[in-house]
């Protein structure tokens, strides 16, 4: 499905990625992970098309997205910080978003009803809590029927209710054969439903494979010690 290749970006003096080459197969849940500053960010806008490289390729379905836009059609994107127009009423936000696609099917009542956003429909989004926010933000996310999915930090400000109801969600679009990025600093969350991790490291891929894999190449009982042993590693 997403096919990178040698990719390199600088801010200013800053190499932020230096020569990434991944390879993501069509269906299942893959984490990208590392601490502040590892590229992460980046490599997830290049993705989108919102950073251009400096050099190397990105190839989705086996086209380069170089100056090629209609391919994002083909993604459903969760940021990390949604910045709503503060004015608009939720009702009016989803039927904007909808009328910008209005080229495919949606499932915008389901989901108010999944997060029971019905009380806040008329309410504008500059009254609205942070958390009543990223509801919104996945019904505008998961409403599409795309088959790529990236959630940047998609469990930030959920209570637990609706922690659980964006778990089924995830596993309700891997069960449909989609491909699911996603990006958390919420290790628990990454090891319940993560098919594979990409731990990136000044830039590099620094580890790429399986928890269980994570686990046996750093010795670890557990997921967070194994993360921690390969930051302890990294930086001795």
């Amino acid at each position: 499905m997403i096919a990178i290749d040698n990719l390199h970006k600088k801010f200013g003096k800053n190499q932020v990625l230096q020569g990434i080459d991944l390879t993501i197969d069509e269906g299942g849940i893959f984490a990208v992970l590392g601490p502040n500053g590892s590229g992460k960010t980046t490599l997830i806008k290049s993705i989108l098309g919102m950073v251009l490289p400096d050099a190397g390729s990105i190839r989705l379905n086996g086209s380069s997205i170089k100056k090629d836009w209609k391919y994002r059609n083909q993604i459903d994107y969760l940021p990390q910080i949604a910045n709503f127009p503060g004015n608009l009423t939720v009702q009016e936000l989803i039927k904007m978003i909808k009328d910008l696609r209005s080229d495919k099917t949606t499932e915008d009542e389901r989901l108010i009803d999944v997060f029971k956003l019905q009380p806040f429909l008329n309410k504008k989004l500059s009254n609205l809590s942070g958390g009543t926010k990223q509801k919104v933000n996945l019904v505008l996310t998961f409403m599409f029927d795309s088959p790529l999915i990236i959630l940047d930090e998609p469990t930030t400000g959920l209570d637990p209710i609706s922690h659980l109801r964006l778990k089924t969600l995830i596993s309700e679009a891997k069960e449909k054969g989609k491909t699911i990025l996603i990006t958390s600093h919420i290790m628990s969350f990454v090891e319940e439903i993560a098919d594979e991790i990409v731990f990136l490291l000044e830039g590099k891929i620094y580890f790429r494979g399986s928890i269980f894999q994570l686990k046996e190449r750093t010795e670890q009982p557990d997921f967070e010690h194994a993360i921690a042993a390969m930051l302890s590693s990294s930086y001795a």
